[in-house]
């Protein structure tokens, strides 16, 4: 079962099947929405800063570095 999220955190894409604006070895922003992982769901920042909902099994959680984080939570 997904473990809640309570804070912003960074997901690698490992897959983008049926999904053509997601891109694989790339690292997206993902928000906290403990719904949505209990249905096996992450809420993923794209682009054009919208945010919307893929599988959990497209993307693997990252744990970063505080400077990394920032740097990442901060780009535009």
């Amino acid at each position: 079962m997904a473990q809640p999220r309570h804070e912003t955190s960074f997901a690698l894409c490992i897959e983008n099947r049926d999904c053509d604006d997601l891109e694989k070895g790339k690292v997206y922003q993902v928000l906290p929405d403990d719904t949505a992982a209990q249905e096996g769901y992450l809420r993923v920042v794209d682009e054009s800063m919208d945010d919307y909902l893929y599988a959990e099994s497209y993307f693997v959680l990252l744990k970063l570095p505080g400077k990394a984080q920032e740097a990442l939570s901060s780009r535009s």
